[in-house]
């Protein structure tokens, strides 16, 4: 069974939508439900779309403070996260401000916080570089000096023990390929982990010759083709 046929069909907003009152069948057998129609979901999703701007307009800064607490019980938020979020949902910019004001106030909304613990679990996690963790940083909206910040805080010698142990796990799968081939395939996945063309080439040719494979010499044109 496909995971489509498992998944509830929600209506924007996320809620569930409700099956319409089962159809009986001429031949007796078990009837069986049928979904909203475009046009009856369509009106629903007006409805709440109506429901929430009137709730906005009532107590922006109160609606503000919800949806961001709402969103920061389910992980870690940067500021502009939230701030996107809230513009999403129509918040007014003054209410926006305000609230994520007040939250940067007392620490719920901390930039520089989530960007040290977002280094630190998605090298663990996922053995990214420095490089590719300030491109994720930079798309969640955090500064170029935090940004940086939060990256420094990586040792040369970690991300290379790191970049080792991704080539050891993927080195046996490759086995079946060219030497070139290989070479390639290894550098170009620590590249797309972030890692510095220089650095991926070493420590793949380090592994081969520890496995007992002579490495054939990558050109400088190669090393920059990995880098793009």
């Amino acid at each position: 069974m496909g995971l489509e046929r498992l998944a509830p069909v929600r209506e924007e907003g996320g809620e569930p939508l409700q099956a319409r009152k089962e159809q009986p069948r001429p031949d007796g057998r078990k009837p069986t439900k049928t979904w909203p129609t475009r046009e009856e979901r369509e009106a629903r999703g007006e409805v709440k779309r109506l429901a929430v701007a009137d709730e906005i307009a009532k107590d922006p800064t109160g609606f503000a403070r919800q949806v961001c607490l709402q969103l920061l019980e389910v992980g870690p938020r940067t500021r502009k996260e939230l701030a996107d979020a809230l513009a999403r949902r129509g918040v007014p910019d003054e209410a926006a401000a305000e609230v994520l004001g007040r939250f940067a106030e007392v620490g719920i909304v901390d930039d520089a916080l989530f960007a040290s613990l977002w280094v630190s679990s998605r090298h663990r996690g996922r053995g990214l570089a420095g490089r590719a963790l300030g491109q994720e940083l930079r798309r969640k909206g955090i500064d170029d000096e935090t940004a940086r910040e939060a990256v420094g805080q990586l040792d040369p010698g970690e991300e290379a023990e790191t970049a080792r142990s991704l080539v050891r796990r993927k080195l046996p799968g490759t086995r079946g390929l060219t030497t070139d081939a290989r070479v390639r395939r290894l550098a170009g996945m620590l590249a797309r982990k972030g890692y510095g063309a220089g650095l991926a080439f070493r420590i793949v040719r380090e592994e081969l010759e520890r496995e007992g494979t002579d490495p054939p010499e990558l050109s400088f044109d190669a090393l920059q083709a990995l880098e793009d």
